[in-house]
């Protein structure tokens, strides 16, 4: 193998880097129809919460407002938010759910 002339310059290998995608918060907010019952169920089968953390997700919803779902790509976020639209539309709640750059 012939070797390379490099003129006297160090020759350096570059790593490529991969760069991490994004991360998008989901957030449920409070409404004064949805039940805490339809919240935690939501919680448990869309964004698969253990019945403890879906609780003190729900519980954040109703006193704050609020609560964060759980972290995704853009892509999957506002796929769950869709979801939780259909979902929740189709049980006569009118439960919001909204995509937030982290």
């Amino acid at each position: 193998m012939p070797e390379r002339q490099t003129g006297g310059e160090v020759l350096e290998k570059t790593k490529p880097t991969t760069k991490e995608p994004t991360l998008y918060r989901v957030v449920l907010h409070n409404d004064d129809y949805t039940t805490m019952e339809f919240v935690i169920e939501i919680l448990e089968s869309l964004f698969n919460k253990q019945p403890a953390e879906a609780y003190r997700i729900m519980m954040q919803v109703h006193t704050q407002g609020r609560g964060v779902c759980g972290h995704y790509t853009y892509e999957i976020a506002e796929t769950k938010v869709a979801t939780v639209h259909d979902v929740a539309r189709g049980a006569g709640f009118p439960l919001r759910a909204t995509v937030e750059e982290d």
